[in-house]
This record gives structure tokens, sequence and C-alpha cells, in this order.
């Protein structure tokens, strides 16, 4: 079982955390696109020394690099060493000081032999120097962005906290980690949270040519390299020369050509010719040691532990993708990047937490992406230039540039035109051959269709809901807390935005998912960033009480039988069953008690009996099915990384969406229940999201990708995955496991759950974390069984208007953050048969028995 440690009163631990990150924060200082990284930070990386991810509940810096770089926080470049034969490198086997700096990049780079001046030395600080300061960030910069549109004025309402019990779950780190304990500090009043600088505006792509772009596509810093090896060695001084004037033609040659279209290098004569006597160069140079990267999460700045993986890798890196057992942590985890390339990474926790390292060989142009990646969860290393790492690019920065969030309007057509990297980037073919494209904002606005206009949402849904609709908009910022996110109501009979809670007093850390008990007197809520499920009146908002319950809880629903709360410990190992109301808790089901994995079970579902309750284990590939009568427990194998579950109303058969697997997995509960590809029914079964998706060349119809919620309609008649790659909801038949269609969704569509329509059948409400937007689906909008016709009956923007009530006022991000979602009154069966006088009467016989 997890070990639970008891702690203050409710607050006391975040008011001590405010102050420590006060401190932090007043170490590194803020950022711009030239900033200064703090001391021991280091988002450039040269051989041994290390980059740092600070990780933390920052929007858009979950992994915090101490530098802004295209508007991102996430991002660090590192430079692959290339050592002489005759070069010193200073020791690595304690920490790298200071006053090492210097002579280490002199060592690794060449600066050291010979007494040659310049050198490679000269070719890779100035390439360095070129990345952070001319290529990335220098030159004639971009306009500003345009500032978001103002946050309406809102009626603000007061609540009062409760106190509660307070309970810690925190699992020690294993491997490469080491565990730090926050010291207790003085209490501090939070410091509200500013909205964050607009990002630099994507510049015209050139009208012309390429002209002048030696110092764009990095060609002086190769140049410094070919210098520096032969002014170090005097038999490679033949070729350095040759390569000069190689350089030299193939700058000129580039000139003429578009910057939006990828160049097969080895289809210009001079590019053949370079390429060769550039592999012949480095023969001279050989690669050094690898670069270290280190994951700092300090409870400063992230309250609740973190558990970073890779996402992408070169093919070849090795412990890629840097899994331990342990699971999320507090402290420190270091690994090694080996091979030059694109190197991603995620929270497993919170995978839409992002980070990645560009490590760049000098003597290459632009900068490496690598020959061949690896995507975790897929077997097959795919080439760079391959459709899927052009997607996660893009979707990287959509994520981690706050500025390219979409932000729609009630009243007229926005321009969206996300901001991503105006820099050379070098990636490889099918065939191995190097491919450059000479600006990536330029290609990705050709190939992603940008700008595109997100259109006025002023049609709403022709026929009203039932009753209300909450979501947590998780991304809002307030002036009266530190941390992030709310959960906002909507009206679903006159589709208004009727309240936000922002809960200041406190300080809710971005609220994940909620549910209500049998009297819709709550509202429950948890703090995914932090380790409380918070209790709220949900007539008016106010905050009743706090219970700490274990490290990022995430989901919540209650048992349809007794109305007890279950709750899904994401970062560690159980499942808690509190009393109704969130009073207290009144067991601990460890979901993985015999593999020694932390298992980080997420979006739990609970059968319509209250009986039992699959949660998927993240860490272990599996669906875990809990009996809740004994409290024992059996494992299911499924997909890579799952992470949300669901179930059909009579609990024959539950679904995970496999995040990283890039499926959905059918598991049966009782007989053999799940329909198979080829008609046939099995105890479990698999969805393929790709089968008309090609990974390098891009899809050919309806498609998924790094799918999250999947709801299953009260009825059983269809169910909807949400995809947040693709940006799709698949509509899918439960009856035969078939994807039926495809429907649009926003930026980082993530959520969804069923509520009643007004005389029958139902809406899912969608939820995007990247927009500020919500989608209204019917699945069946002729009630005729037939799911072909399902269709987005209208759209929401969810920010509010000076109508809508609040108990803080809202500054930034409005509407934007969209996860989970809770409809009430509760219409899935088991709940709905429970729905309250008051609220039954709006729901017609079949909505209050949904199969019979």
């Amino acid at each position: 079982m997890s070990e639970i440690a008891p702690r203050g009163p409710a607050g006391s631990g975040k008011r001590r955390r405010r102050l420590a990150a006060a401190t932090v924060m007043a170490a590194v200082g803020a950022t711009t696109m030239t900033a200064t990284p703090a001391a021991a930070q280091q988002p450039i990386g040269v051989g041994p020394l290390p980059i740092t991810f600070n990780m933390t509940d920052e929007n858009g810096s979950w992994f915090d690099s101490g530098l802004n770089l295209f508007g991102s926080s996430s991002l660090a470049v590192a430079v692959l060493p290339r050592l002489g034969t005759d070069i010193a490198v200073p020791s690595i086997g304690g920490p790298v000081l200071e006053s090492d700096i210097g002579g280490l990049v002199d060592g690794v780079t060449g600066g050291a032999a010979g007494g040659a001046t310049g050198g490679l030395t000269e070719g890779l600080t100035e390439g360095v120097g070129g990345i952070t300061g001319g290529l990335l960030g220098g030159g004639e910069e971009p306009a500003a962005a345009p500032a978001p549109a103002p946050t309406p004025t809102s009626t603000s309402t007061t609540e009062e906290p409760e106190e509660a019990a307070e309970v810690e779950d925190t699992p020690a780190p294993t491997s490469t980690s080491t565990t730090d304990e926050p010291e207790e500090a003085a209490e501090a009043e939070a410091t509200p949270t500013p909205a964050p600088a607009p990002a630099p505006a994507p510049a015209p792509a050139p009208s012309g040519g390429l002209l002048g772009l030696d110092d764009v596509l990095g060609l002086d810093q190769t140049l410094s390299a070919v210098k520096g090896i032969g002014a170090s060695n005097a038999e490679a001084g033949g070729l350095a020369l040759e390569a000069e004037s190689l350089i030299g033609e193939l700058n000129g040659v580039l000139a003429g050509l578009p910057a939006d279209a990828p160049v097969d290098l080895l289809s210009l004569p001079v590019g053949v010719d370079l390429q060769g006597v550039l592999d012949s160069l480095a023969e001279f140079a050989v690669v050094g040691p690898p670069v270290s990267v280190t994951f700092n999460v300090d409870p400063a700045r992230s309250e609740g532990i973190r558990n970073p993986i890779g996402l992408i890798a070169p093919e070849g890196a090795k412990e890629f993708p840097y899994m331990d057992a342990g699971g999320a942590f507090f402290g420190e985890k270091t690994i090694q990047l080996t091979e030059p390339g694109l190197y991603a990474f995620t929270d497993s926790v919170a995978p839409y937490m992002l980070g990645a390292v560009v490590v760049d060989d000098p003597l290459t142009l632009g900068l490496d992406f690598g020959k061949t990646l690896l995507v975790n969860g897929k077997d097959t290393p795919v080439p760079s230039n391959a459709d899927i790492i052009q997607r996660l690019v893009n979707a990287f920065f959509t994520i981690t540039n706050p500025n390219n969030w979409q932000v729609f309007s009630e009243t007229e057509d926005v321009a969206w035109n996300p901001f991503q990297p105006p820099a050379p980037i070098l990636q490889y073919d099918e065939a191995g051959k190097p491919v450059l494209i000479p600006n990536l904002d330029a290609y990705y606005d050709q190939k992603f269709d940008y700008p595109r206009t997100l259109p006025a949402l002023n049609k709403k849904p022709d026929v009203p809901g039932v009753g209300e609709v909450w979501i947590a908009t998780q991304m809002e910022d307030f002036a009266g807390k530190e941390k992030h996110g709310a959960i906002t109501k909507i009206n679903a009979e006159n589709w208004t935005i009727d309240r936000k809670i922002a809960a200041p007093g406190i300080d809710m850390n971005n609220p994940h998912n909620m549910w209500t008990d049998k009297e819709y007197k709550y509202l429950y809520a948890n703090e995914w960033f932090d380790n409380e499920t918070d209790v709220f009146d949900r007539e008016t908002g106010a905050t009743v009480r706090q219970i700490e319950v274990g490290p990022n809880p995430a989901h919540v629903m209650t048992r349809p039988d007794t109305d007890q709360l279950v709750v899904g410990i994401n970062a560690g190992t159980d499942i808690v069953e509190l009393a109704p109301g969130g009073t207290e808790i009144t067991r601990r089901i460890n979901v993985d008690p015999e593999s020694g994995i932390t298992p980080h079970p997420h979006a739990h579902w609970t059968s319509h009996d209250g009986k039992t309750v699959v949660a998927p284990n993240t860490m272990t590939n599996e669906a875990v099915i809990v009996d809740m009568e004994s409290g024992t427990v059996k494992h299911d194998s499924v997909g890579y990384f799952p992470i949300a579950t669901s179930m059909t109303p009579d609990s024959k058969k539950a679904y995970l969406s496999d995040f990283l697997g890039m499926s959905i997995s059918c598991v049966s509960l009782a007989e053999d229940a799940c329909a198979t590809p080829d008609g046939a029914v099995a105890h479990s079964s698999t969805i393929d999201l790709w089968q008309n998706y090609n990974p390098l060349t891009g899809p050919t119809g309806p498609w998924g990708g790094l799918t999250i919620q999947l709801p299953v309609s009260p009825d059983g008649k269809a169910m909807l995955a949400a995809n947040t790659l693709s940006q799709t909801v698949s509509v899918i038949d439960p009856k035969t496991n078939k994807v039926v269609k495809d429907l649009p969704c926003n930026a980082g569509c993530h959520g969804g759950n069923f509520g009643a329509k007004k005389g029958g059948g139902y809406y899912a409400y969608i939820s995007n974390k990247f927009s500020n937007a919500s989608q209204i689906i019917d699945v069946d909008p002729n009630n005729d069984g037939d799911i072909s016709d399902a269709a987005v009956a209208g759209q929401l923007v969810l920010g509010g208007t000076a109508d809508t009530a609040t108990d803080d006022e809202l500054v930034a991000h409005a509407g934007v953050g969209g996860q989970g979602v809770v409809a009430i009154p509760l219409v899935y069966n088991g709940w709905s048969q429970e729905v309250p006088a008051g609220w039954r009467e709006k729901l017609t016989p079949a909505q209050l028995n949904p199969i019979g």
C-alpha cells in the first residue's frame, strides 16, 4: 500500500510552497528571447555541461528550460561535442563549475589542440550564440502578436473553506532520481499570476528566394567548424578548404529556392559533394561525451510530483524511453543524450506537459532532427521527415506557447496563425537522404494550412439541453490566486456561461475532473497538480471542504449504490474511496500490489451497480479491474500508455484509450463481449485508430492519435473518442467496434461526457485544452438509432460574460484549458434512476432508464 503521512491543516502547505516559489523566481528572474539562464540551469548544453528542466505548474512552462525560444520555455538546444585526437576532456565525474565551462568548451571543441586560435571552439560557441541570439532570436524581429481580447468583468461571490484532514502519498524515485523534502517556511500571501507576454507573431515567408540565408541556415556555424578542424589538424587542411568553397557555392544555390519547401540536398550536385567532404572531416573530430539532461521537480514550483519520460528520441539513444519503476517524484533525475537529433519528453502524470532538446551536430546544416527517430509506443523507427514527426513537433509549439492557443470569438472570425520556429531543420527521408527545411515556420504554414480562420461561434444548438454542464477550464488565470484553473458552468437550457469557480481561498490548482452526489448538493473536483479533492456547494460555488487524498488525483466519480466517492491517485498506486460528501477516506485499494511498479492510475469508470471500477494503469499498460465489494484486483493487458476508461451501460465491457498506442482497447468484464475486426466476439480486442493513417505520409481517411476520454452514450449507441493529435472526435459503434466517422474538435481535444437533450436523446460535450471553446455533439440527431449522421450541433465560447458569477477576477486565458466534463443531471445507467425530484421531471422515460 502507499505510504500516507499526515500534514498540517488545509492550505498551509500551499502557503509555505508559495514563499519558496517566490524565492526561486527571484533567483531565476524573468526570461525573454535573449534571457540569460539562472546559475546551474543550462538551456544550452555542450557535452557534459548539463541542460536542466525545472518542472513547474506554470502554463506553457511545465518543462522550464530557463530560456524562451520561439515563445516556448520548454525547448533547449545542445551542441554535439566533437573531440580531436589530442584533446583533453575535463573530468565529468562531478558537477561542472562555472570556472570550468570555458575550458570545457575549448576542450571538447578543439581550442586546445595545437594552439589553434578560434578553431571548433569558435564554431561551436558562435553556433550556439547564433542559435539563441541570431538564428532563433536575433536579426529583424517579427511584430508582436496582438494582445488577447479583454476579459469581461464578472460578478464576484465569496467562499470560506473548512479545515480538513490531509494525507500525502509520495512514492520515492529510483534509478538516477534523488529525492528532496521541502523545508518549512513562513507563510506568504499569494501573488497574482501575470498574463504571459505576447509571443512574436509569425514573420511573413520570404517573397523571393532565400537571400542572405548563410546566417539563417547556420552556414556560418558549419563554416567555422570546418575552419576549426583545418586549423587544428594539418591532414584535414585540404578537405577544410574544399568544404569552405562548397559552402559558398551551396549558399548561392539556396538563395534562389523558396523558404517553405524542403530541399533534397543530394538532388543538388553541390549538396552531394559537400556531404561527402563533411563526412570525411567528421573523421578528424569524433563525437565526444553525451549531453546530460536533468529534470528537477521542486515542490516550490510543482505542488504535484512528476515523472518525466521520453516521447521521441533518435534511434540508438541509450535507455530511451527513460522510464523508471518508481514513477513520479520530488527531486532530480538525470539522463544522457547519446545521439544527435530531436529528443522530446512528457510527464507520464500529465502528458500534455512537454519539453524538448535538439542535439545539434556542428558539421551539418541547420538544426539536426536525426536520421531515424523512435516514437514512444511504436516499435518501428520512422525517418525524421515522417508525417508523424511533423505533427508532433507542430503540436509541441502549439501546446508550449500560450500565445499559440486558439481564442474564438462569438461575434467575429479570428485569424489563427501559430508561431513556429523560423529556423532551418535538417531531416532525413525514408531512403536516408538529407532534407533541409529552410524555414520551419514557413513550411508548417503550407503543410498545416496556416493561417486558419476560426469562425465566429454564434450558432448554438437548436434544441436546448437539460440542466447544466461543468467543464474544468484548467489554464485560466485569476487575480486573487497563484495557481491556474477554474470550473466553468454552462446553463444547457439557454447556452450561457453561468458561473466560474476559481476558489482563490484555497488556491485551487488545476482542477481536472468533476462529479456530483446523488442529491446534487455538492460538486466534487480533483486538484490534479496537487493532492486534494475539493468539495463545493454546487449552487453557490462556495468551498465546503478539502481532503488530501494522495499525489495528483485525476478523476472522481461516485458509486451509484452507496454514493461514496471513488478517486484515482494518478501519481500513486491507489484507488481511494471516500464517504459521501467527501468527509473522510474510508478505504485505499492498491491497484498493482505485486509488480513493484508505481502504476499511475488515471481516468477510471464505475459500473452501473457500483460493484466494479476499471482504471488504466498507465505505466504497466494494463486495465485494472477492481471488485469494490472485496477490494481485490485483477489485470488485463491493453495497448500502450492507457489513460482513460469508459463502460457500456450494461457494464459488460470497458474501453480504454491507449494514448501512445494510437488505439482503443476493449476488455470484457464477464463473458466475451468485445467485437473483433473480423466480426467475431472475444474477451478483448483493439480498435486501430491508425487504420487510415500512414505515419510516413499522413492520413487517408478518419483517424485518431493521442486519444484521451472516450465516453459511451447512456443508451449504448455510440462511443466518442477525443483525439488530441488529430483534433478529431472518432464516432465509434460499440456493437461492432468500428469507426463510423470523424468530427472536428479544437487544439488539445481532451474530454467528453454525455448530458440529456430536451425531449429525448443526448448531447456530448467535448472539451479542448488549448482552445476557449467546447463542441456540442448530437450522436443521433433524428433519434433513429443510426449514428452515421452524428454532427456538431454547436460550439460555445467558455470565457464568460459580465453576467457570469465568479469568485475571482479572470485576468488571462479566459475559457482555455478544457479538460474534465460532467453534465447534471447524471444520465448514465445506474445514476439516471436516482435523479432527484425537480430534475426527474425534465427527463423522458427513456432518459431515466436508458437501456430499459
